[in-house]
Order: structure tokens, then sequence, then C-alpha cells
């Protein structure tokens, strides 16, 4: 006995009314209807999966970028300097996430260069455990970060500042600190000659044009402190950041003060979430559309299909098993237009890098110009559990349009239906 005949006679009749009609034009109009909300319900998917993972791309894009330069956990003493950090570094490497640890002062000031004038953020730091928290050491296009030595006031700019200041490897800027000193002629700024001996970049914006490094004792004599402001995590997970601070907390002097990364970018993520979220309820609508087709379809079948419904209930057929029919013929093509949409969509979030440059050839267009973007290349981050939440919002949106048309199949009479007939 071959499966089909297995079935129960309501799964048979379903799929009968699901496949193409052949006896007349209105039964192929029908299954012609079908189809189409088939095909939106599977472009509305697929439209979902690869808008979401593009998203996905972006965020996971830029904030590799961001923390190639931030620290995933920021420690601090609230007296306003840490002078055992050594002894903190290690107390903070007990935790078995601490991969990396290294102090740093921090400040803001502005770089001179002759008429030139640009705010930036200084941080001092130890240029031979920088690279255990940050990968700046590594993005250093010209020059060398282990240039930075005491002593020896250099700096280390970011490739967009070091542009708008026009200076090139070799020549001197002048920073000056807000925190000045008192004269008659009132409070003058403190001003400080650095020769640029490194220029980074980072591939976020934020840092390349605001962000300079130098070494962590002349950033102490600049700002006349006898030890660092804090101390610059690194983990194994930055992802656990959240976790890994408040165990810090826990296990560490009460004094110190902990900030995670995600803290201190609290507004871009919440800008991002709620984009996505937006841009999910967005696309829903567009399945929501496709799937409510539905409705008009089945109604047609319903009215199409009266005499097979009475012929049924004369046959002993209870309205419950006319409405599992209805809802079985509409339930396939809400499943059967999901697993287009999931496949397709999938197919082109995974190869979204091959598929974006052969469009950016064939029509001759760049989507993201080096000139003005700083990420150039559409990046693509296909999460499964968004694909499983996406599938299973089309299936329930096309279950949900079989409802009404269903219970009226199931309302219609066995004499009026036959009257005619």
């Amino acid at each position: 006995m071959s499966i089909m005949q297995k079935l129960p006679f309501e799964w048979l009749v379903g799929l009968r009314y699901t496949r193409a009609g052949k006896r007349s034009g209105r039964n192929s109009f029908i299954s012609f209807i079908s189809l189409i909300s088939m095909a939106g319900i599977g472009l509305g998917v697929a439209a979902l999966i690869v808008v979401l993972s593009v998203m996905n791309g972006f965020q996971k894009e830029v904030t590799d970028r961001m923390l190639s330069v931030l620290a995933h956990v920021e420690i601090f003493d609230a007296r306003g300097s840490m002078p055992d950090w050594q002894f903190e570094a290690a107390e903070a490497r007990k935790n078995p996430e601490v991969i990396g640890a290294a102090p740093f002062v921090e400040t803001q000031g502005m770089l001179i260069r002759d008429d030139e004038l640009r705010p930036a953020v200084i941080r001092g730091v130890l240029p031979e455990q920088e690279p255990t928290v940050s990968d700046v050491s590594r993005q250093v296009k010209r020059g060398s970060f282990t240039a930075l030595q005491p002593g020896a006031y250099n700096i280390v700019l970011g490739i967009e500042l070091a542009r708008a200041l026009h200076v090139g490897l070799g020549e001197k800027v002048t920073l000056a600190l807000a925190e000045g000193q008192a004269t008659p002629a009132g409070v003058l700024p403190r001003l400080r000659s650095f020769t640029v001996v490194g220029i980074f970049e980072a591939g976020h914006n934020e840092f390349d044009s605001g962000l300079a490094f130098v070494h962590i004792t002349d950033a102490e004599k600049l700002l006349r402190m006898d030890a660092p402001s804090g101390l610059r995590l690194r983990l194994s997970d930055m992802h656990r950041a959240p976790q890994v601070a408040l165990d810090l907390k826990r296990s560490m002097h009460p004094d110190l003060i902990m900030r995670d990364w995600s803290k201190l970018n609290a507004n871009w993520f919440a800008a991002v979430q709620t984009e996505k979220r937006m841009m999910f309820i967005i696309l829903t609508l567009i399945i929501a559309v496709a799937a409510f087709n539905l409705v008009s379809t089945l109604v047609m079948t319903v009215t199409d299909k009266q005499a097979d419904i009475a012929i049924l209930r004369t046959l002993g057929a209870s309205p419950r098993s006319i409405m599992k029919i209805f809802m079985i013929q509409g339930a396939l093509v809400g499943i059967l237009g999901t697993a287009i949409g999931v496949t397709l969509g999938v197919t082109v979030a995974l190869n979204v890098d091959v598929i974006v440059p052969f469009i950016e050839h064939l029509l001759g267009v760049q989507f993201l110009s080096k000139d003005i973007y700083y990420i150039s290349t559409v990046p693509s981050d296909l999460r499964w559990p968004d694909v499983y939440k996406i599938g299973a919002v089309a299936v329930l949106l096309a279950f949900v349009a079989t409802l009404y048309p269903s219970w009226w199949a199931a309302r219609v009479k066995p004499a009026e239906a036959l009257r005619y007939e």
C-alpha cells in the first residue's frame, strides 16, 4: 500500500485541490492565484532573510572594527588613578576569560598643525602591552607603534586625523590640553610638541579621525599624574563582557569601577537593534500580504467546489473534516512558499560576496563607494535563529489566512449547494 493511500481522506482531497485543475479555465485560474500567493510568500521570506543577514553583517563588521581599538572591559579606580595597576592586572587575569590587560591614560585635547586644529582623544599606552588588548599595533600603515618611547614625545595618529592636519611621518604637531596653568593674562592651555612616528587605520571613522596614541609616561607627565587612569582588558569572548565585568566587580577591590564595551556604545547598539526590529516588522507585512492572498484563493476554491463539498457531506464527511481539507490546502501553499523562500534567501545570504560584485560589474555601478564608505563591500552574517523565526512567522500567517475560508466551507449546506447542479 502506497503512502498516499494511507493518508486520511482530508489530506488526499486537500492535496488534490492544491494541484492545478484541468477541468476548466476557472480551476486553472484558481491554481494560478495559488502559485502567485506561494511566490509572494517565498519572495517575502527570502527578502527578510537577506536583509537581516546583511544588517547582521554590517553590525558585526562595525563591531569588530570598533573592538579592534576599544577594550572589552575598562577598569577605573574611584580615587582617580591606579598606582598598583600591576597587582590589579594580576587579579583581573585570575578570571579565566581575561586574556590580556594593559594600563592606560586618556584625555581630550586639541592637535594643532599650522592653521589646522582638530579635537582628538589622546590615549597613553604601553606599546609592549597594548597588543594584548587591541589591534592598533597591527593597524599601523606607516611608521611603527613601537616608536612610542618614554620621554621622546612621539605620537601615532589615525589616518583621517593625519590627513586633516596635513601631517606625515617625522613631522611635528602640537598638543594643547585644556588643563592649563594660571598666569597674569589668564589660564593658558598646556602645550607640547609631538613627533608623528606612526599612522594607523582602524576602518572606523570615529577612531581614524579622532584618536591618537602616545606613550603612557609622556601622558602622565602632561597630565601631572603619577599613575595610570586604569586598566583595559581583552576577553576570550567579547559577548561575555557584561557578565565578566560583573564577576570582576565581585572579586576585585570594591572601589574599582567596571565598564564593558556594550555600555560605551549603548546608543549605537540600541539604534541598530531598533532598526532591525522595524525592518523585521516592515518585511513581515510583505509576507502577510502574500499570505492573506490565500484568503481570496481559498474563497474562490470554496465557491467553485461547493458541489464537491455537498457530495462529501452527503457521504458522511463532518464539517470539521471539510474545514480540515481547505486548511490543509492553504497550509501546503504556505509551507511550500516558505520552503522556497528559505532556500532562496539562505542561498543569496551565503553568497552575497559573489552576487553583489557580479551585479555591480553587470550594471557598471558600485553600491558602496570607497570614497564615501569605510566598508566598500556588502557583508552578510546569516544567523539560523533568524531563519527559523522567519519561517515560523510565514507558516503561521499562512495558517491564520486559511481559518475564515475553511470555516465558511464547513458551513456549506448540501441541499442548497446541489439545488442548481
